[in-house]
């Protein structure tokens, strides 16, 4: 079968691979229809995990139909379902916590061995998924493969951001970063209730599309005085961090309101992340950091489309095959696309 293969920094192709098997009882093989390009994805892609193993197939968003089945996968050959990114085992004592990140089985699709043990990716036309009973749910009827793959990962993180934020109707609220993450947070805020969402990123095509979905954007300077002037002494409720840099750390930082909640949702992987402690203090700030998890999370999260409340596919601005994942990269890395979805 054809997968999305890393080799290296910057290096990846499109090859030849095994198809997939079941190997455990809980295992099912998805014929993928529909994966997603994540800014997980870029950072191997730009060398920032130097351990980051080649030869791994790439990909955690993706949504397609069961092939194969084990005989305790709870999935039937035929059904249209999409994964979580985040791979548990379901039955222990954290998942029974929903903390399914925390589980000693937990590993992400098509990300080395960052996470917990390897486990190929779902930008291939196949992928086989342990613990389908669990990792695994079944496409709504009036949901598009393409619209539950962002169930998968990106939508149910930028929803998670949005409840660690804690915010009550009326806040003002921040979001660093106009990729997809931060556009979705900005549009999960604005259905809990938030008075103002006020979007910073430096490319002026995302800013564009900050608005077109009811969003004020600025660049990323102008963030903290904007915000001030939208909520006065009280400031900004929250920030939502959604990048993963230092700089956007420390901006989000910066732009929070006294006794404010900084909301880390972008994936960090600096060792060094200096941060201004002393005005984290002064302020009396809370930081939190977020990692999506859609297998407690997706049943909250798919009313959101289900309902007609939000269409995450509206950040997507590009449409490739499987076969031009490297020209996908490309333009993922050079910001010259949003959002790509592959199909295989």
């Amino acid at each position: 079968m054809k997968a999305v293969v890393y080799q290296g920094p910057g290096d990846i192709v499109v090859s030849n691979v095994p198809e997939p098997r079941v190997e455990e009882r809980r295992d099912a093989v998805v014929r993928v229809t529909r994966s997603g390009i994540c800014g997980t994805d870029l950072h191997p892609f730009r060398g920032e995990l130097p351990d980051f193993a080649p030869g791994t197939v790439l990909g955690h968003e993706f949504a397609g139909v069961v092939v194969e089945a084990g005989p305790d996968a709870h999935v039937t050959v035929g059904e249209r379902v999409f994964a979580s990114d985040v791979v548990a085992c379901g039955r222990c004592a954290l998942c029974a916590r929903g903390w399914h990140y925390q589980c000693p089985e937990a590993t992400l699709f098509g990300y080395a061995d960052v996470v917990g043990k390897p486990l190929s990716g779902g930008q291939a036309e196949y992928v086989r998924v342990p613990f389908a009973d669990v990792v695994l749910r079944s496409v709504p009827e009036g949901v598009s493969d393409e619209q539950a793959l962002f169930v998968s990962d990106v939508l149910t993180t930028a929803y998670t951001a949005v409840r660690a934020a804690a915010l009550t109707p009326g806040d003002t609220v921040g979001v660093v970063g106009a990729g997809p993450v931060g556009l979705l947070a900005g549009c999960c805020a604005a259905i809990a209730g938030a008075g103002r969402v006020i979007v910073c990123d430096p490319a002026p095509e995302r800013r564009t599309a900050a608005e077109s979905l009811g969003l004020q954007a600025v660049v990323p300077g102008e963030l903290g005085t904007v915000l001030r002037e939208a909520a006065g002494t009280r400031g900004a409720a929250a920030v939502i961090e959604a990048v993963g840099t230092d700089a956007a750390l420390r901006a989000a930082v910066e732009a929070a309101g006294p006794r404010s909640t900084v909301v880390a949702a972008g994936a960090h992987h600096s060792a060094a992340m200096p941060f201004p402690t002393g005005l984290a203090f002064g302020r009396e700030l809370t930081l939190r950091f977020t990692v999506g998890d859609p297998i407690a999370l997706r049943e909250d999260v798919l009313p959101l489309i289900t309902q007609g409340l939000l269409d995450p596919s509206a950040v997507v601005t590009h449409r490739l095959p499987l076969s031009r994942a490297a020209e996908a990269y490309a333009l993922f890395d050079g910001r010259a696309a949003l959002k790509v979805v592959l199909s295989p």
